[in-house]
């Protein structure tokens, strides 16, 4: 399986061995990172989103966090890392992909690598057709974390340098107890998800959870 968007394909060529896709650009390059800003946008002290225009848009699967009852009704970009994963829409000549056709759940556990670091996410938001069909982005906090100051809601890290992983199944899935939603910080909220991210790394090929 592989569904390409341009110049960048979601490729299953691991989905029956090991139970992940991920993203691939052209000519051995990945995928980028374009930042998002969307959830629970509020004032933060590192600034990311605040001249960006596209903020105060719920994330996809909202309803789910607000269900867990830990007092948070949506995502919020700087605390929690959380990466935009499939393509939804119905305009003309816009690709779309669901991962849930594959068997991905939603507010699954993502792994990203990124800056020579691996990183663990959740698969929490969509990207919609009110602009191009496009790959590669992911919270505020997530790619302040792997590149800093140098990108925030109005500027992407362009290299084709990123690696997205998403899992398949229910047990890749924290849960409304497998990661602390109600987090206050980035460390806190991607922390958490480490027992469970450093399990389904390992299972992928008879790897570990280490990044030379």
């Amino acid at each position: 399986m592989a569904l390409t968007f341009l110049d960048f394909s979601y490729c299953g060529d691991h989905l029956a061995s090991d139970g992940i896709i991920y993203l691939q650009g052209t000519g051995g390059d990945l995928a980028n990172m374009d930042i998002s800003c969307h959830g629970s946008f509020m004032q933060h002290a590192d600034g990311s989103c605040d001249t960006s225009h596209d903020t105060n848009y719920p994330t996809r699967f909202y309803n789910i966090v607000e269900s867990y009852g830990k007092g948070v009704w949506d995502l919020n970009p700087y605390v929690h890392s959380f990466v935009i994963f499939g393509n939804y829409g119905n305009k003309k000549d816009f690709v779309t992909f669901d991962p849930q056709s594959i068997g991905i759940e939603p507010y699954s556990l993502m792994a990203i690598v990124c800056g020579d670091q691996l990183l663990y996410g959740i698969w929490g938001d969509g990207n919609e057709d009110d602009g191009p069909s496009q790959v590669g982005e992911a919270s505020s906090g997530l790619g302040r974390h792997c590149y800093g100051t140098a990108v925030d809601g109005n500027n992407a890290h362009t290299d084709n340098d990123v690696l997205y992983i998403a899992f398949t199944g229910r047990d890749a899935v924290p849960g409304a107890d497998g990661a602390k939603w109600d987090a206050t910080t980035f460390d806190e909220f991607e922390q958490s998800l480490q027992a469970l991210g450093d399990r389904l790394i390992a299972k992928i090929g008879g790897g570990s959870a280490s990044v030379d």
